[in-house]
């Protein structure tokens, strides 16, 4: 949309409001009340006063809406009736701030918005809508047609021009509407057409390429598999690890990479002693004795996002053993994991120049900008006097790795599915190799080896702090408001540890204990989680002011649409309400409350 659609829209934002919601949603939609999904997320586009979004999410969808008006997306958001919807000012074509969600949708709704996209922009922001829609997931667009009499621009729409898109980007194309609809609003000279356009669920797309890798590969090494599982491990467990994105890749930082690259293989060499490619003499070429060779006495769940290592020969080490391993991604499964039949390489890696001298100790550079996210030649940082922390700062200053983008999105939405191929075929890999056969493991010797090991369940830090406070101040539960007691109280995991293995500060919250045996695996509804809005932002200040970069850096990692550097609770509680129905997305979870 042009700025001058937006300002007439930001002009007459009430008075628009009041005609909006003068029609119900039925009447406007009768044509395809029937495809409404029954349940997963939905995309309102151009959401104005917030009248579909609201009956969509009556109806049990997750709903996000996005409306490039301000005035009118303020008038919206402050309508109590809409506070179970996600809200977004953002504008077609671009959608950044959607795409930054890194959600993929069963129902994308555009209503009257298609006329204001000019005909140059059109295929662009087809495709861009199309990438959002999961396998079987619905678009639907209302055509307008008739003469505009105010100052807004509107351009000639047609049915058929969808269909030609829809045929290019691989979509069906449907006209439900046999005969032009008269307008709601009683204008004789405007009438309404509907399109429901349909993403094909027929199996094509990322997972040939990802089993290509996986099994067809004629390369023999752990390594390109490592890769793969650490990618999986990411997109399954951070989707605020994307630095950047286009329509064709996503970009992260190449130390979180490397991060997750150490956790995989410390069993499997530390522990386990297990050969990991055909060769029985040449070794991993990440294992050097300045660094992994330090850390032999560290577990896995030793490295993780936020963690301090005060000392400076073991905050060496780690810096050194992150290295190794972000050149060896680069010059080994990088470069040599490539399209099939081809030398092209399916992932691209930008080592810093950084890389190279980088020193021991980091620390965040006061003041910095979250625009600093996107750069990729990393400018040094400041030594730090207490240690290494394993902040976004320091993971980014290794250099940016970039996934294409199907692969990313299969890996987020079908880890449950792909992990186990990629085990299998491991397990397989390391039991023809000769070391290990002499060793005479077992197959469950080799899968316990590659069992990921969750970091352990433990809320000793919160109950510790919740002690301290309670000796000098109420706290309150989370979920119901009272009063907590010095034995009478549990520390809950907001989102069931279970089924999404989370111990950040952001997600463990005090709670009475009968309210948290009653929520006991199940996740929070939408609406129990936004009648405690306020006790959890009481909490999250009441805690963890003095700890902020520590829970802020945790909440732009595993959280969507979080900025690094943004330190403001209200954001990261509605990235966690997104979350939250994401992970219902995913896993379909039992609510609670």
């Amino acid at each position: 949309m042009n700025d001058k659609n937006i300002q007439f829209y930001t002009d007459n934002a009430h008075s628009l409001i009041a005609q909006y919601d003068q029609v119900h949603f039925e009447s406007v939609h009768k044509d395809w009340l029937s495809h409404i999904p029954a349940q997963g997320m939905a995309l309102d586009v151009g959401a104005g006063s917030g009248r579909d979004a609201r009956y969509l999410s009556a109806k049990g969808l997750s709903v996000v809406a996005v409306e490039p008006a301000e005035t009118l997306l303020e008038a919206a958001k402050a309508n109590p009736e809409n506070h179970n919807i996600h809200w977004l000012c953002d504008a077609l074509p671009e959608l950044n701030q959607v795409f930054a969600l890194q959600v993929k949708f069963d129902l994308i709704l555009l209503s009257a918005v298609w006329m204001h996209i000019a005909p140059s922009s059109r295929e662009r922001t087809f495709r861009k809508l199309s990438s959002l829609l999961k396998p079987n997931g619905k678009m639907v667009i209302s055509l307008r047609h008739g003469e505009c009499r105010d100052e807004r621009t509107m351009h000639p729409v047609s049915a058929s021009e969808l269909a030609q898109y829809a045929s290019q980007f691989g979509l069906t194309c449907q006209l439900l509407t046999q005969n032009r609809q008269a307008d709601q609003l009683g204008r004789s000279d405007v009438s309404w057409e509907t399109v429901l356009l349909t993403l094909p669920d027929d199996g094509t797309g990322a997972f040939p390429l990802i089993r290509n890798i996986v099994v067809n590969d004629s390369k023999s090494s752990t390594y390109k598999l490592a890769l793969l599982r650490t990618l999986l491990r990411i997109a399954d467990g951070h989707p605020g690890a994307v630095m950047e994105q286009t329509e064709q890749q996503v970009c992260l930082p190449l130390g979180l990479v490397a991060l997750y690259w150490l956790k995989l293989y410390k069993p499997l060499v530390d522990q386990y002693d297990m050969q990991q490619s055909s060769s029985n003499t040449k070794g991993l070429g990440f294992i050097k004795s300045a660094g992994w060779s330090q850390l032999t006495s560290f577990a896995n769940n030793d490295f993780y996002i936020g963690a301090h290592y005060p000392q400076a020969a073991i905050a060496s080490a780690v810096s050194q053993t992150l290295k190794d391993i972000a050149r060896t991604i680069k010059e080994m499964p990088a470069k040599y994991t490539t399209l099939p039949g081809t030398y092209e390489p399916v992932f691209h890696v930008d080592t810093a120049r950084s890389i190279r001298e980088m020193p021991a100790r980091y620390t965040t550079l006061p003041g910095a900008s979250s625009d600093a996210v996107f750069n990729v030649d990393i400018a040094p940082r400041q030594p730090a006097t207490d240690g290494l922390i394993l902040d976004f700062d320091f993971l980014k200053s290794f250099g940016n790795f970039y996934v294409p983008k199907h692969i990313w999105d299969a890996l987020t939405r079908y880890s449950v599915w792909i992990e186990p191929a990629l085990i299998n075929e491991w397990a397989a890999l390391m039991a023809g190799y000769g070391k290990n056969r002499e060793r005479q493991y077992s197959k469950l010797d080799y899968l316990n080896a590659l069992t990921w090991d969750d970091p352990e369940r433990t809320t000793t830090r919160v109950r510790n702090r919740v002690n301290s406070l309670l000796a000098q101040e109420p706290v309150s539960c989370c979920w119901s408001g009272k009063a907590l007691r010095t034995k009478d109280y549990a520390i809950d995991h907001a989102f069931p540890f279970a089924r999404w293995p989370n111990n950040d500060l952001w997600n463990l919250l005090p709670a009475r204990t009968i309210i948290n045996a009653q929520k006991s695996d199940r996740l929070p509804s939408r609406i129990r989680l936004s009648n405690s809005k306020e006790l959890i932002l009481h909490w999250w200040q009441q805690a963890w002011d003095d700890h902020k970069a520590e829970f802020f850096t945790q909440a732009a990692f595993a959280l969507p649409s979080i900025q690094p550097y943004h330190e403001n609770y209200e954001d990261v509680f509605e990235a966690m309400s997104l979350q939250r129905d994401r992970i219902k997305d995913f896993q379909q979870l039992e609510d609670w409350g």
